[in-house]
């Protein structure tokens, strides 16, 4: 019975180890790894968590290109009512009008990203906004390039159509 268990025992051996694959390759410079592994350089995120640990962010992740809507609010009236299109080639136009006036002002140029990929500043003959650039949004910022706050931030958020 010893010498049946014995010889079973080495026959699974020998047959686990010829079946298992080894991949052969010829080299011809110096030995190395024969895996390859193909994987994003990763970029230092820790200054700017907008960018992530492999360089996606909003100019090169998002589909941002289309037209945005808001009514953002106005000092002496009901409020704006924003229509901004940005297109592919990083040119822009933009209508404000007026609620309840007869005002519509139209304007056109281009705009750039920021270093971080995430923020846009349009450059017209008058408009000079910055927007952080979201999914399917656009969210308008303060002169600095800072997030409006306070009791009406909401109404500074663009809606794409």
């Amino acid at each position: 019975m010893k010498n049946t268990m014995l010889v079973l025992g080495i026959g699974t051996f020998l047959f686990l180890t010829s079946c298992s694959k080894e991949k052969k390759t010829e080299t011809t410079g110096p030995v190395t790894d024969s895996v390859a592994t193909a994987q994003p350089t990763p970029i230092d995120s820790t200054s700017n968590p907008i960018v992530s640990a492999y360089g996606d962010s909003s100019e090169n992740a998002l589909d941002w290109d289309g037209t945005y809507e808001a009514v953002i609010p106005c000092a002496d009236c009901p409020g704006i009512r924003t229509t901004l299109t940005l297109n592919n080639d990083k040119t822009f136009g933009i209508i404000e009008e007026y609620v309840d006036r007869n005002t519509k002002n139209h304007d056109a140029g281009s705009f750039e990203w920021d270093t971080t990929g995430s923020i846009i500043t349009l450059k017209g003959k008058t408009v000079n906004y910055k927007y952080k650039v979201g999914e399917n949004k656009l969210v308008q910022l303060d002169l600095e390039g800072n997030e409006i706050n306070g009791p009406n931030k909401d109404l500074y958020i663009f809606r794409k159509k």
